[in-house]
């Protein structure tokens, strides 16, 4: 299934239709990540692959061992192609960079009349993004009607048969004990064939992606796919991704089918955090454990560093002591053990106006206590998910709680919320750095300020986001800075020429606003390369 945009889907785009393909026409089917304008000849290490370059020749003008080297690199960078504006830089191609391209399958393509640039980035910028929100549905549709199947098959094939069907393409499961599995069947010769394939695939194979799977830390087997026809997309790793979690669940499942009562608790406690519990299920199981109707539940995950350093004996104390304080804010606890998490679901049993306040005040006194983890009194993270009427949803509640211990994480100051609901902008932000190259977007509109800061040790950021936070009031800006007027207005006179003059119009000033935090937020999470003079 096709979920990637390609050169030739751009080239129905507004603004193509006066172009000329003169080279590479086979390369056309290339995958096209994000587009960028390049007027310069030393690229190569500017790029991540995949982009589509525009370009009015104006680095190479005149001068054709500039331009092959130009494309040279862009090849090597395994980028998709290149756009050239015929005019006034350049009024024609040489042959020999024409067989160059045709060789690589690199496409050329010539503007033939003037195009902006500008329109033409922002319009496959947003069809990329649209593209990317589009993999997300496709990928929710695809996890849901995955865990559909979970409830109601017994045997692993049938969930290598949906993957199968899905994404059209060889399935192979290969595990520990050297059973292997292919879907669909091949003959004894294209097996071997297949396998050394896996054996030998190298680290930028697009053709072949595979997945391991552990059970209870232990490596128990190996999911892959092979392609024979096009290449394989972040979007059938992401397939891939959820079919080897959707596997690791059904042989958990199996394995623990005969444990003792507890264990079979705790997985069904488990299997409700994941959604895989009906309602009638729920009912059955709380009748059993509580006397209290819920009203409403919300999911709590306590992430403890070096959890395997305490002793069951401090674990347990502190599952009690945190059990004792919620039960007093009106909350029954069940729980559950994960990794270096301890997940907590409070069932509410008052009235759900005050949960936010009640949960608050039980951490406010989890934190104060010194019945803390033992004699260090580490205090742990928390994370705090949406609450949920209908405990049908508690595994909404759990991811948006898992979230927000990933973006606490991630954030350059101290959480000032354990809730998700009051994360705000940082849970869009998380979003799309998971699904975008969010790197690329934020250079976009700070690399000029964040280069000036590093190569002249300047202050432009703290002043940028000083600026943007007083609304525009110099007055105001100069004095939180502790800096005299004349000072700030060169500052700011530096960022109109690094910005636009119209950096403080509305939309381009929330869209930088935007890009700070983004920043800050790859910053703290190590997520800046150093080639882009970030770090």
């Amino acid at each position: 299934m096709k979920s990637y945009i390609t050169v030739d889907d751009i080239l129905n785009r507004k603004h193509f239709e006066s172009i000329k393909v003169i080279a590479g026409k086979e390369g056309l089917g290339r995958q096209v990540k994000w587009v960028h304008v390049v007027e310069i000849v030393n690229i190569k290490n500017l790029l991540n692959g995949h982009e589509l370059i525009l370009s009015t020749g104006v680095a190479w003008r005149d001068n054709k061992e500039k331009f092959i080297s130009v494309i040279k690199q862009l090849i090597d960078s395994q980028a998709a192609g290149i756009c050239i504006e015929l005019g006034i830089y350049t009024s024609s191609i040489p042959p020999e960079i024409i067989e160059l391209a045709n060789k690589s399958q690199f496409p050329i393509i010539l503007f033939l009349k003037e195009v902006p640039f500008v329109e033409i980035t922002q319009d496959i910028h947003g069809l990329l993004i649209n593209s990317q929100y589009q993999m997300i549905s496709n990928l929710e549709s695809y996890s849901q009607a995955l865990n559909k199947r979970l409830l109601t098959i017994d045997h692993y094939v049938e969930i290598l048969k949906f993957i199968r069907s899905y994404l059209q393409v060889q399935v192979i499961i290969l595990f520990t004990n050297r059973e292997t599995q292919f879907i669909p069947e091949a003959t004894e010769q294209k097996r071997k064939k297949l396998l050394e394939n896996l054996q030998s695939q190298t680290e930028d194979s697009t053709y072949i992606a595979k997945i391991p799977i552990h059970l209870l830390g232990e490596s128990y087997a190996e999911l892959a796919i092979i392609s024979e026809d096009r290449e394989l997309t972040e979007f059938d790793q992401l397939i891939l991704d959820r079919t080897a979690t959707a596997l690791a669940q059904l042989f958990l499942r199996n394995l623990y089918v005969e444990e003792k009562h507890k264990v079979e608790e705790t997985e069904w406690i488990n299997d409700w955090l994941e959604g895989e519990q009906n309602e009638e299920s729920i009912k059955d199981y709380l009748a059993l454990t509580s006397t209290s109707k819920p009203k409403g539940a919300v999911v709590c995950i306590c992430k403890i560093d070096s959890i395997e350093d305490y002793s069951t004996s401090d674990l347990t104390y502190f599952k009690m002591f945190t059990r004792a304080v919620f039960e007093q804010q009106g909350f029954s606890l069940y729980v559950a053990d994960k990794r270096n998490t301890i997940v907590f679901i409070l069932l509410n049993e008052r009235s759900h106006v005050t949960w936010k306040a009640r949960v608050q005040d039980g951490i406010q006194r989890l934190m104060d206590s010194e019945s803390q983890l033992g004699n260090d009194k580490v205090k742990p993270i928390l994370g705090v998910g949406k609450f949920i009427e209908e405990l049908t949803d508690l595994h909404k509640s759990y991811q948006t709680a898992i979230e927000t211990i990933r973006i606490q994480n991630r954030m350059s100051i101290p959480a000032q919320s354990y809730f998700y609901d009051d994360l705000h902008i940082f849970r869009l932000i998380s979003l799309l750095n998971r699904h975008i190259d969010l790197q690329e977007v934020v250079l976009e509109y700070l690399e000029p300020v964040i280069a000036y800061d590093k190569k002249y040790n300047g202050k432009l950021m703290d002043t940028l986001k000083t600026y943007l936070s007083c609304n525009g009031s110099k007055q105001e800006t100069a004095k939180r800075l502790f800096v005299v007027r004349q000072t700030l207005y060169h500052r700011i006179q530096k960022l109109e020429k690094l910005l636009g003059s119209d950096f403080m119009n509305h939309e381009k000033r929330l869209a930088i606003e935007f890009m700070i935090l983004s920043y800050e937020f790859l910053i703290s999470s190590n997520q800046l390369k150093e080639k882009k003079q970030v770090l």
